[in-house]
């Protein structure tokens, strides 16, 4: 049997933990007769288990009858590539050319006889959306790990109009906070505020021991043990889960935990913290590098060692709180929130 677990960005495992509770939201609310929302955002740390998640609903709603999923790059023209996609669809190409939707002035298609070509992108998305939504269509458009670039900018600005004509269109986007944040902080695009937000917060731990026992064949000890290495970040669940398969039961060159440690920090250090650290602005670094030291303060003793208003603070401190780095949950504190990050970040602290 191969290694159910992967250490691989981009990639659905064979084995996840399910967010059962957030797959339901999304689906309750987009199946509704009346969807109070058009458009899910969903962000977290790298790492955090977004990829997976989108997988899951996309695949979800393209097992459902009179629902289409496309799956769109941010570094592509999105609105071409949705056009060209749902022009080219077999099944539903015929509604299009019954209808007279002519496309070729796009480089889509070829030439109907008798049909004005159409040369502007919205007009032919509105026109394919007005053509599905009279036979009961409805189209998810997913685009994984958003940034702010023109492609991505055209785009939300055509999915807001289109949207106020109310036509069948639906939007699933994952991005890092930061990604998202200054997506909508462009002046045409403040709609995106208003759009709900799904923070992935981590993984129940006993899920995850449930998991490494029932997988791993472990007894309730390392389970629980396991579990708590991972703190429940859904990236290290998978990593502490190949090490423990590739080399303790297939390889047999390590014997228990202690043994795959150091491969362990080295993997979550290499693929993840490194970029995480190196991105983090200059007081972001300057907050996680007294946690690194100390370990949880109180918010009242970071704000005198680095010489911070209340205000300033508290900025900082929501943004590494929505970044999916620190935990506030303890009132008037902050520690660390991902697995072994102050044992592997302090070799890079100045």
């Amino acid at each position: 049997m191969a290694n159910p677990f992967t250490m691989s960005f981009g990639l659905e495992p064979k084995e996840y933990i399910s967010r059962s509770l957030q797959t339901s939201k999304v689906i309750e609310d987009f199946t509704s007769e009346s969807p109070s929302n058009y458009l899910y955002m969903i962000s977290g740390v790298r790492g955090a288990g977004k990829t997976v998640l989108l997988s899951n609903l996309t695949n979800h709603f393209e097992g459902m009858k009179k629902w289409i999923v496309i799956n769109v790059s941010p570094d592509t023209d999105i609105l071409n590539s949705i056009a060209a996609y749902l022009y080219s669809k077999q099944s539903i190409h015929s509604l299009f050319t019954d209808a007279q939707i002519d496309l070729s002035g796009l480089g889509i298609g070829v030439s109907l006889k008798n049909a004005t070509p159409i040369f502007d992108i919205t007009f032919a998305l509105e026109k394919l959306l007005v053509t599905l939504n009279k036979k009961g269509y409805k189209v998810l458009i997913s685009i994984d790990e958003i940034v702010n670039n023109q492609n991505v900018r055209a785009f939300s600005s055509v999915f807001q109009l289109l949207l106020r004509k109310k036509l069948p269109l639906f939007l699933l986007m994952t991005g890092l906070y930061e990604n998202i944040n200054n997506l909508q902080n462009e002046k045409t695009l403040t709609f995106l505020y208003r759009a709900p937000k799904i923070y992935l917060e981590p993984l129940n731990s006993f899920s995850i021991a449930a998991s490494y026992k029932s997988i791993l064949k472990v007894n309730d000890d390392t389970a629980k043990e396991m579990s708590k290495l991972t703190s429940g970040y859904a990236y290290a669940y998978q990593v502490l889960g190949y090490l423990y398969w590739e080399k303790i039961i297939e390889e047999k060159s390590c014997t228990s935990l202690d043994d795959i440690i150091v491969d362990y920090d080295r993997t979550l250090g290499e693929y993840v913290y490194e970029k995480i650290w190196y991105e983090l602005p200059a007081t972001e670094k300057k907050v996680i590098a007294l946690l690194v030291e100390n370990g949880e303060m109180k918010t009242g003793d970071i704000k005198e060692q680095l010489g911070l208003t209340d205000s300033k603070l508290s900025v900082y401190r929501d943004r590494l709180k929505r970044k999916g780095l620190i935990n506030t949950s303890n009132y008037g504190y902050i520690s660390l929130i991902l697995p072994r990050f102050a044992e592997i970040v302090k070799f890079w602290v100045d």
